[in-house]
């Protein structure tokens, strides 16, 4: 690619009244400062420094020389030379502008720009004041040294032969990737895409995504069957092309799953493909077939669920689903056959604790029994059974491990029970090269194992953690199965306790020390199909703020978390109160909600770093969440942090994750959203001071008993509702629990 000159095609402009092509205005010029940026769909606002000829007159010349320019562009810089088609528009309130529709853009050639493009953050690495160094040591030469003599950089003040390194190897990926942005703008694909894809493929990227852009959903998180879609579509692809069809059947296949079904039912995965891909029935079991060549897919036949127990259907699972449904029934199945009891004597060992007939027969189930599950609510003792059970182990010499699926249920497993605690990819030595360290072949060298947090285990993760026990090994899972499923496929602990292999104690009373509660009693209300009672006045833990709609709602909110509840109770906004909502969107959603937050907890100030990348503005000091998880740094999904700084020339965000430190390129970002306010699902396995939620009948569709109980017991002080007794009584009536496709139950059965 040239260095000099890069040209970016769009559409050409149509009249909206007519459909009629319009011939266009040009106009030329060298960009001044980008006003605004939406990386999603590249609609930018600038203002030209336009190359005026002779005595012409440009109309929207303001006084500093300057012309507005909007359009759906690539990502430009301050300094580069932009030759523009497009149209003169009058806007209503901002006056003239240049509706740019075709845009040439080239590298600027003057000394000024040269450092003005140097020092806009296009090239990692170097800052406003390093480019002016620069250009001061080259001139009108800078570009071509940094192309063709790159070494000569150390000449410059302060650049070392690293630096010199890291500055070469910046300008050719910042080349790169505007090769690629061209391409993928022009196909109407969000320009941050570039960045991660030229990191997956290197130099070959843009062949990549040329020859087949479906390679990029099954390599590239962030990008999508739709992204990929689309590029294929514009590269004229046939839509019945066999790539497309095999895409497009995975991509159905993993929405069902991501709702957290094992598998899916062939005729409905059929249907779902053939309104996906617009394609006739006779494509999709040819492209199943292929799927299943290529051991991307598993056919099989099970029991219709709810059905007669001879009548069958096909369905369909993707590999790992299916190995891991296997496993886990296998391996649960051999534990249960081992015959290694630990309850050696007829009476506990003095615990210094008072425990219940009720609780002390859930340590003598444990210690009996080699693999056990201990349910119930909030209140009603599940700690204390473990701090018993642990004093039992250790009286006996046994070795053992106690693990959540998260990093915050792990520190509040330790800091209940005064012994150490993991996460379970920690306690099985994870790493991102040779996966889990835990394994059949290495395998802990427990003799008992607790898993707190059960209801969260998904079907993979259990599978990994059953591979790593020996034959004899005990297994206690401890959670609240009347709370939310995992977010992950299956439904192991539900599908455990029902399957009935596994010896299940469910504690029911609530201890004294709970019952000053209201959260816990209306937490026991909810899960019994009762109203929660509210508190009035400063006397209680529970309250609601009346609200009939969720704009209503919301206001409320912002208005608790960073006025009332930090004056009245003393909590800090940040540190102390976590906001939950049903959903995302609407104006009490999660969206919104973060949205409003931010600006009034952490707003922009000057001298405070901040960038806009995928659509959201990152802060430093902002609430944020991890979305996915990334074992490189050692953070998984639904760990919450605070951004402690924002590089702007080397491109990083700083986040500190309760005291681990992790580094993001801005490329990474889509992996971290704002976290003033998250849904239920995320705050899973999490406990905080207070929480605050919206329950407004515009969210009718998510409200579920589960979602109520999970959203409330996440409250270990204080809990404030804002909403209305209707839209609580939906919610606290409908105890539908969502049946999710699994096998594993039938499997553990058989």
């Amino acid at each position: 690619m040239s260095i000099n000159t890069k040209f970016f095609l769009f559409p050409p402009f149509h009249s909206h009244r007519t459909g009629i092509l319009t011939p266009m205005d040009k106009l030329a010029g060298a960009v001044e400062r980008i006003t605004f940026y939406n990386s999603e769909n590249g609609y930018t606002v600038l203002r030209l420094r336009p190359e005026v000829r002779g005595r012409q007159r440009l109309p929207g010349l303001s006084r500093d020389g300057l012309i507005t320019v909007v359009g759906n562009l690539p990502e430009v810089s301050p300094g580069e030379h932009l030759q523009l088609q497009g149209i003169w528009d009058t806007h209503p309130k901002h006056g003239k502008q240049f509706k740019a529709e075709i845009c040439e853009q080239a590298l600027p050639s003057t000394v000024a720009g040269m450092a003005s493009y140097l020092g806009s953050g296009m090239v990692k690495g170097i800052g406003p004041k390093l480019a002016e160094r620069i250009v001061e040591c080259f001139g009108e030469a800078t570009f071509e040294i940094i192309e063709h003599q790159s070494h000569r950089l150390e000449e410059v003040s302060g650049i070392g032969r690293d630096r010199t390194g890291k500055i070469i190897a910046a300008w050719e990926e910042q080349k790169q990737v505007k090769e690629i942005m061209v391409f993928l703008h022009a196909h109407g694909v969000s320009t941050n895409l570039a960045v991660k894809i030229y990191k997956e493929y290197g130099d070959t990227a843009l062949q990549v995504v040329q020859e087949d852009p479906y390679q990029l959903e099954r390599d590239i998180y962030g990008i999508g069957f739709k992204t990929a879609d689309r590029i294929a579509q514009a590269l004229g692809l046939s839509p019945e092309h066999r790539s497309r069809i095999e895409a497009g059947i995975v991509f159905a296949l993993n929405e069902t799953i991501n709702q957290g079904h094992v598998y899916v039912p062939r005729g409905m995965l059929v249907q779902r493909a053939i309104e996906l891909l617009g394609v006739s029935h006779e494509l999709i079991p040819a492209g199943l077939e292929r799927l299943e060549g290529q051991e991307r897919i598993r056919q099989e036949k099970l029991p219709r669920p709810n059905g007669r127990d001879d009548e069958m259907i096909d369905v369909v699972y993707l590999t790992p689903l299916y190995w891991g449904e296997v496993g886990v029934a296998e391996r649960i199945k051999a534990l249960t056959k081992a015959q290694a009891p630990l309850l050696l004597q007829e009476k506990l060992p003095q615990t210094g604790l008072e425990l219940s007939d009720e609780q002390e027969q859930a340590v003598r189930m444990a210690l009996a029994h080699p693999v056990s599950i201990l349910t119930g609510g909030p209140g009603t003792g599940k700690t204390t059974c473990l701090k018993a059970l642990i004093t039992t182990l250790d009286a006996r010499k046994k070795r053992y491990a106690l693990a959540s699926p998260t990093g915050r249920a792990a520190k509040r497993l330790s800091e209940a029970t005064g012994s150490p605690a993991s996460t379970i990819h920690r306690l099985l030595e994870f790493s991102p090269v040779d996966g889990f360290k835990r394994n059949p072949d290495n395998p802990l060298n427990v003799d008992f194992l607790v898993v707190d947090e059960a209801s969260m285990l998904d079907l993979l993760l259990t599978n990994h953690l059953l591979k790593a026990l020996r034959p004899g090994t005990h297994l206690l899972f401890v959670g609240d199965i009347d709370q939310l499923p995992s977010v992950g496929a299956g439904d192991v602990l539900r599908d455990l306790i029902e399957s009935e292999v596994a010896a299940v104690t469910r504690l029911k009373t609530i201890f004294r020390q709970a019952e000053g509660s209201q959260i816990i009693t209306n937490a026991h209300r909810i899960n019994e199909g009762q109203m929660p009672f509210f508190a009035k006045g400063e006397q209680g833990d529970f309250y609601l703020f009346p609200s009939e709609d969720a704009g209503a709602a919301a206001d409320w909110l912002v208005d608790v978390v960073t006025e009332r509840v930090p004056q009245k109770f003393g909590f800090d906004a940040l540190a102390d109160i976590q906001v939950l909502s049903p959903l995302y969107r609407g104006p009490a959603g999660v969206t919104i909600l973060n949205e409003r937050l931010q600006e009034k907890l952490n707003p922009a100030t000057n001298g405070k770093a901040e960038k806009s990348l995928y659509g959201t503005i990152f802060r430093v000091g902002d609430k944020v969440m991890q979305t996915r998880n990334n074992y490189d740094k050692n953070v998984y999904n639904g760990d919450i942090g605070f951004i402690q700084g924002i590089d702007l020339v080397n491109q990083t965000l700083a986040v500190d994750f309760e005291g681990h430190p992790a580094e993001y390129e801005w490329s990474e970002a889509d992996e971290l959203n704002l976290a003033y306010a998250v849904s239920v699902h995320k705050a899973q396995g999490s406990e905080f001071p207070v929480i605050a939620m919206p329950v407004v009948t515009q969210h009718y569709m998510m409200l579920q008993r589960n979602l109520i109980y999970t959203a409330i017991t996440r409250a270990r002080s204080l809990c404030v509702l804002a909403g209305n007794n209707r839209a609580i009584g939906i919610a606290v009536h409908n105890n539908k629990v969502a049946q999710r496709f699994s096998a594993l139950k039938m499997r553990l059965q058989t």
